[in-house]
């Protein structure tokens, strides 16, 4: 079974880790940057020892984000964002494909005790199943 596994932050995570902390996302020194990049990097590698590495991914910026809609004309209508509202965003995923909901549950786990620096806000690892065939009324 295949499943996506999602790490989530805001634009003030990003921020922090260039330093430009707050009191609520304090800034990351070099070696905090580091501690995070090696924990993620050695769950990449062992779950492509393992065999069950899809893809992998983080994300830029959230203030680099696009919102495509269409408006009633049936016109794009394309905005930056997010705006300083929002609260939390995809930072980062992996698609994986794993024997169990339960091994998955525990790379999720490695992926939630990643080092940050103290006082830092804590997000939820999700998980969530790939559907490859689609609902079905059957």
């Amino acid at each position: 079974m295949k499943y996506l596994v999602m790490v989530q932050g805001a634009q003030a995570d990003y921020e922090a880790m260039v330093g430009r902390g707050t009191a609520q996302y304090p800034s990351w020194d070099k070696t905090q940057l580091k501690a995070m990049f090696d924990h993620m990097n050695a769950i990449n590698e062992e779950v492509s020892a393992r065999g069950e590495m899809v893809d992998a991914q983080g994300l830029a910026a959230p203030s680099t984000t696009r919102f495509v809609t269409v408006g009633a004309d049936g016109e794009p209508v394309v905005t930056d964002g997010p705006y300083a509202e929002t609260k939390e965003v995809l930072a980062g995923y992996w698609v994986l494909d794993c024997a169990s909901l339960d091994r998955v549950t525990e790379i999720a786990a490695q992926v939630a005790r990643c080092p940050v620096p103290p006082g830092s806000p804590e997000y939820p690892v999700v998980i969530r199943p790939i559907d490859e065939t689609g609902p079905s009324q059957d």
